[in-house]
């Protein structure tokens, strides 16, 4: 395990968690004031927050440099995290010494990545090293170009490299960075922390927290405040078993008021497949919808219009139906 793979794996991560800071950044304005959740509106507030919880943990990225990634049809792929790892990954290598680069690669079609970084010993990390990784116009083929900037600070690092038993805490800064596709263009500003423990493998971690978190499409905004995902992987067994925890703030501009998302049942699921058990649990004003799985295909959600505990309505449907735009 080298350097430069380490930040390719940091930043596959951190893509998929798309994360930023503040109206520093722009993005989703404040909402004026908590949704009220009805039978008219759950079904959109819970996608949305689904996708939310997803997307700011960025499961298919958990498997990394054990080649486990996988990627379950979560169905919420705002931001497409493998095609990103492809991106990052014709990073070249770092060259043995404390300040590298900028060295520059090309993309298979089109565009280049570069990477650059300043760290305290070539063979291991310490708090403080940091990394850049910029793309210009990337374009490997696969129906997306990446652009932008995203700069990396180590916060913590134990373990080590060479064996690839290691556990690393990253903080970023994501400067104008976008995915931009045929449908949509997907533009990221912001910070996190994302962290990956391989301390285990095959038995692989990782996670994103936050204060806040701002993704800009063609069609909307959301900002996510005090926020965290955690997904684990077991690559040792051959069904890929993974699990999903998440909570967060969500104000975006597909609702009249903002909500907050928890898990209070872990997700767990197999492979590329739906969660086949796990609960979601979205809260508006005096209102909530819990999303339950039922199978890795069905789905329930109950409906509390009045906040008083008793379910006003139960909508029974299916993850692919749930998950459609």
């Amino acid at each position: 395990m080298n350097l430069a793979r380490l930040s390719v794996l940091s930043a596959s991560v951190l893509i998929a968690a798309c994360g930023s800071s503040d109206s520093q950044f722009g993005g989703a304005q404040p909402a004026v004031s908590t949704l009220a959740i009805t039978t008219a509106n759950a079904t959109l507030a819970t996608r949305i927050s689904w996708e939310a919880a997803i997307a700011s943990g960025g499961l298919a990225q958990v498997g990394g440099p054990a080649g486990l990634a996988t990627t379950p049809a979560d169905g919420s792929a705002k931001v497409k995290p493998a095609g990103i790892q492809k991106a990052a990954g014709r990073l070249i290598e770092v060259m043995p010494q404390a300040a590298f680069g900028p060295d520059v690669t090309p993309c298979l079609v089109d565009g280049t990545v570069t990477n650059s970084g300043d760290v305290a010993d070539p063979l291991t990390l310490t708090t403080n090293d940091t990394f850049r990784v910029e793309y210009e116009l990337c374009d490997d083929g696969n129906g997306e170009v990446i652009d932008g900037v995203i700069d990396f600070t180590v916060r913590e690092f134990t373990g080590d490299l060479l064996s690839g038993l290691f556990m690393v805490s990253m903080d970023a800064i994501l400067t104008n960075f976008q995915i931009v596709t045929a449908a949509d263009t997907i533009t990221n500003n912001g910070d996190a922390t994302a962290s990956l423990d391989y301390m285990q493998t095959p038995l692989i971690s990782a996670g994103i927290s936050g204060t806040s978190m701002i993704i800009d499409s063609n069609s909307s905004s959301e900002t996510l405040r005090n926020y965290a995902s955690n997904e684990t992987i077991d690559g040792g067994l051959q069904a890929l078993p993974y699990t999903m925890t998440a909570f967060g703030t969500l104000d975006t501009t597909q609702l009249d008021g903002i909500v907050q998302y928890s898990t209070p049942v872990t997700f767990t699921g197999e492979g590329l497949e739906y969660p086949s058990a796990g609960s979601l649990l979205v809260q508006g004003e005096d209102s909530s919808s819990r999303l339950t799985a039922i199978d890795n295909v069905n789905v329930m959600l109950e409906v509390d219009t009045n906040g008083d505990g008793d379910i006003d309505n139960t909508i029974n449907t299916t993850w692919a139906e749930l998950l459609s735009p």
